[in-house]
């Protein structure tokens, strides 16, 4: 039991981490919380579906096509959301006190909520499984297995997480992005468009978030509208507990939480799961403030 509590932890914190990224990227370069991110997530999982059936009712058959081609439509469309929420929630407030995006962040996630309520409706929806089967080790009681679905989910994020990285550390905007994050003016005056890349952060963030829904969807089988604001919420505590602001910090949040869900789910109650992951996050906050992997800020004089 403790080996596939393990296995279904990594996935589960795989997802976490991969909407955390979202969080990160957006606070380490306007030092502010996106909300909406959860949203942002729930919406790759509605576009996951309704594009896996458009090219099923296309004619391509093959799983993995139809898997791959779903994933980039959902990224593509989801990131579009993305880039919409900076342009009305964020930008024409970035001059004003924190108070005010946070407010817009949080009523842009009330309108995105409601409208996927009235466009698909309260009632659950079902993915149908593209990959049946499994791997499994031992036998009896012993037996631990990992899904191909699971598997297709380690894959593709250990792939989002090696282009994300490359794209900050090996590109000329990742070191846009860079610099925007240490100084914003400054980036302006060595003639930085600060805008344009702040607005590609919140699409690779989106991109991310739509990679986690749709995952998550065909993991599962079925979602709903409600669904961001719960793994919102996890993703956010995920990228606290591993440092917000930084990239490795919230894949190891999203895992540490992932893993501490799944093992107190299964050895001690899965009612309070949940208690467990924040009681977690309290006591992180207690003894290391800036996150597992978080650097105290430095104020510019």
């Amino acid at each position: 039991m403790l080996g596939q509590q393990i296995i279904n932890g990594l996935i589960l914190g795989s997802i976490y981490g991969l909407i955390a990224i979202g969080y990160t990227m957006v606070y380490g370069i306007i030092g502010m919380i996106n909300f909406a991110h959860g949203e942002i997530y729930m919406i790759g999982a509605y576009l996951g579906a309704i594009f896996l059936a458009l090219v099923a009712a296309f004619g391509l058959n093959s799983a993995g096509l139809a898997l791959a081609a779903a994933l980039i439509l959902a990224v593509a469309v989801t990131s579009l959301y993305g880039l919409t929420i900076e342009r009305v929630a964020y930008r024409p407030l970035r001059g004003q006190e924190r108070l005010a995006p946070l407010i817009s962040a949080i009523g842009m996630s009330l309108v995105l909520q409601n409208y996927v309520q009235m466009a698909q409706g309260a009632q659950d929806k079902s993915v149908p499984p593209l990959f049946n089967g499994a791997l499994r080790w031992g036998q009896g009681v012993w037996s631990v297995q990992i899904t191909y679905i699971q598997l297709i989910i380690v894959a593709v994020t250990l792939l989002s997480m090696g282009a994300l990285t490359w794209l900050v550390r090996g590109t000329a905007l990742g070191r846009a992005m860079r610099a925007t994050e240490q100084d914003r003016v400054m980036a302006g005056l060595l003639g930085i468009h600060t805008d344009r890349v702040i607005s590609l952060v919140f699409v690779a963030g989106s991109a991310m978030g739509a990679v986690a829904g749709m995952l998550i969807a065909l993991n599962f089988g079925s979602f709903n509208f409600f669904i961001g604001f719960v793994a919102g919420v996890k993703a956010f505590t995920a990228a606290v507990l591993g440092g917000i602001g930084s990239l490795p910090g919230a894949m190891l949040g999203g895992l540490i939480l992932g893993l501490g869900e799944s093992l107190f789910a299964g050895f001690a109650s899965t009612a309070y799961k949940d208690v467990f992951s924040f009681s977690l996050l309290v006591a992180v906050l207690i003894f290391r403030p800036t996150g597992l992997l978080g650097r105290p800020a430095v104020e510019k004089v």
